[in-house]
This record gives C-alpha cells, structure tokens and sequence, in this order.
C-alpha cells in the first residue's frame, strides 16, 4: 500500500469538478461539485445519528439502501438543506433529476449532499442550473479533483484530499477520498461530509462491512467542539474497474482493501480535527493498556472533547490535571491512581506523570512540546493490551468569532 497525489478522481473511471453558481453570499467561492463514475457503482454509506436529518441525508440513506447500484454526488455549499420540511426533500429529488438528464443515468442512481446554514431552502434553480454547466467541465486529472474537494468547504480552511494504491489479486486498486469539516464536529455515524471513490471490485454486502468498521476508528473518533451535525454523511463508491476478483468474504483481499480504506479515512479524520474551526494544533489522544476497546474509546473521546483540555492546548499550559478529569468522568472504569501521561510532539517526549502523580517534568520543556501544530497525549491506564486514538484540536477566541456571526 502507498500513498498517491490525488483524491476523487485518483481511481480509474471517476471523473469531478467543482464551480460556483452563486449559493453562497460571496458569489466568486465555489459552491457545488459533482462526482461522476463512468460505471454503475456500488455504493455504502453512514450518517448522522442526530434525530434532525437533513433533507439530503434522508434522501441519501434510501439511495443507498434501496437503488441498485449510485453513479453520481451533486453536494452544495452553503446551505444544509436541514429543517426544509417536504420542500427540502422535493428539491434533493429535482436535483437527482437535473443530474439524471444531465449525466443521462437514472435519478435512483444520484447521490445528493449539502452543508451550510440550517433552516434555509435551496436555490434549486441556481442548482439544477449548475448540474447542467458542471457536466461538461467534469475530468479525470488530480486539479479537477480538487475543484471538488474546494466547493464542498464551508469555515474550512483548505481543502482536504487523499489517495492510496494497494495491489490486491494481481491488480492495482485505487482509493481517493475528499471531506470537508471544520465546525459541528463530533461525528456519530461535523459539518461533515466525506466521499471517497474506488476502482476495487467488491460486493455491496462486504464494502458496507468496511466501511461502517472503518468509520467507527477514522471519523467517529474525531471531535471538534461536541456538536453532532444535521448533515454528517460518508459516502463510498466503488466500480469495479480495477478488474481484481469481485471481494465477496472476509479474505485476505478483503483485509487488503480495509487496510487501504482505513489510510485514507484516517487521513481525512486528521484533517478535519487539525482544521478545526479557529484551531492552531492538532491535538491527538492516545489511550493504551486499555482491558477493552470501547472502554479505550470511551476514555480517549471524553479528554479530546473536553472543552478544558483544548483551552489548555491552545495556551500550550501542560495542565494535566485536566485530563484526569475528563478520564474521570467519562463513564469507564479505571484505577486513577495508576494512570501514567505522556506529552509528544516533533519536540520531544515528555512523561508528565507517572501512578497520577507528577514526575516533576520540566514547565520549560511542556511548554515547547504542546506549541507545536501536533500533539500526542499519550495515556497508558496499565489494565490490557486494548488502546484507541481520538483526534480533535485546540480551543481558541477565534472558534467564538466565527461562530458568532457565521449566518452574516
């Protein structure tokens, strides 16, 4: 397995492109992009488990439990479509059929996605509008890709876009994927929207089994600022052109494939944390000597959301009392008085405490370790051999401003 340049459109058969029609209040950034696959796909998917769906997301979720097969994403930027009522869902189906009779593929075959404003209605002119000019601008090079990955962005800060190669079969399959997420994120499937593309030949029943084994490591262990979105929606697309032998069980291809899947999403799981809306690090928690997984999991998404522990990182203060308490309360069990804490970043490693008591570390060297954009908060527990990673990032001034006035 390795890394490529790209993203959608590193897999053989897809094509992208991104332009802006005027849906967002700064007219000239792009705003909607369109995926397309020359071959029927496969399709799997998870979204939001917030009780409020988006319009798209209900829409989505029936596409890919019932269609025989996906071909094409329209999404928006700008507006969620979310708290639309029947108008919302009308829209995302006139936007299925303005791709449909653009693409000239069936309606049941279009993936919709937005994100934006909550509680605004579309300018489904404007959109259907752009389906039809982005049709023939749509290619296969690494830059129309990013024209993609570009227009799905809201408060993001770049685009986020990545892609891997791994022989499986005798054949070189290809993964891509782009997501945006900034803000509203703490993901239980921020705003967030991914969509990663594949060329490998696999069954429906076992890309689904990868891909909602894959979120619960990747996606839902990132967290911003503890706001489950209206909108969250991972799509997968896979056409088959890689030509290997269709995957259809738990084989060592099928381990191929999950292992190159899991790259790209961790990869994308990274980017939006460290993207975080007004954030200046990356702030990742380790938690290892776990007895179980889910009681890593739960211990290591309590200290990445703690609002405490990220204002903390953002004054690069090695309060470590801070995370004891996020372990404390986090519903898992463990022995606080066994727990030892590591700080690491490109500076260095620093134990900080060893059975909760500190070691006495060095405030001067904390503090050069925690200003980096990168940091670890290695947390060993000492009951197993079960760990989990979480990602989030530093809470700033700057997440308050753009919240306050992100409608205007």
């Amino acid at each position: 397995m390795k890394q490529i340049s790209g993203g959608v459109t590193a897999a053989q058969g897809f094509k992208a492109t991104g332009l802006a029609v005027g849906i967002k209040k700064k007219s000239e950034k792009k705003d909607m992009a369109l995926v397309y696959s020359e071959e029927p796909c496969k399709v799997a998917g998870t979204f939001t488990k917030n009780v409020v769906k988006a319009a798209c997301v209900k829409y989505d979720m029936n596409v890919v439990e019932n269609s025989p097969y996906a071909q094409a994403v329209v999404v928006n930027s700008g507006i969620a479509n979310a708290c639309t009522g029947k108008q919302g869902y009308e829209y995302c189906e006139a936007t299925a059929k303005a791709a449909s009779e653009s693409l000239n593929i069936p309606a049941s075959s279009v993936l919709v996605a937005s994100t934006g404003v909550i509680g605004v209605q579309l300018p489904i002119d404007r959109i259907a509008e752009g389906v039809k000019l982005m049709t023939p601008l749509l290619g296969t090079s690494e830059n129309d890709g990013t024209l993609a990955a570009e227009a799905i962005m809201t408060t993001d800060t770049h685009s986020k876009e990545i892609a891997y190669e791994v022989e499986i079969g005798g054949k070189t399959v290809t993964i891509g994927g782009m997501c945006k997420g900034s803000g509203m994120i703490h993901p239980n499937m921020c705003t967030m929207l991914a969509f990663v593309t594949t060329d490998a030949n696999i069954s429906k029943e076992m890309l689904t089994k990868a891909v909602k084994a894959n979120v619960e490591d990747t996606f839902n262990m990132v967290s911003v600022d503890g706001d489950t979105s209206t909108n969250d929606t991972m799509l997968v697309m896979a056409n088959g052109l890689a030509g290997n032998e269709e995957i259809t069980e738990e084989n060592e291809d099928f381990k191929k494939f999950s292992d190159a899947l899991l790259a790209v999403n961790t990869y994308l799981a990274k980017q939006m944390a460290g993207d975080g809306e007004g954030a200046t690090a990356l702030f990742e928690v380790k938690v290892v000597g776990a007895e179980s997984k889910e009681q890593a999991v739960t211990i290591a998404k309590s200290v990445v959301s703690s609002s405490l522990v990220k204002t903390a990182i953002a004054g690069h203060d090695a309060n470590w009392g801070r995370i004891c308490c996020a372990m404390g309360y986090s519903g898992a069990q463990f022995d606080p008085e066994k727990v030892d804490l590591y700080f690491i970043s490109k500076a260095g490693e620093l134990k900080i405490a060893e059975n909760s008591v500190t070691t006495g570390y060095s405030e001067e060297k904390a503090t050069e370790i925690l200003s980096q954009p990168e940091i670890t908060a290695l947390i060993d527990i000492k009951m197993g051999n079960a760990e989990a990673t979480a990602w989030g990032c530093d809470l700033t001034h700057e997440y308050i401003s753009i919240n306050a006035d992100y409608r205007s």
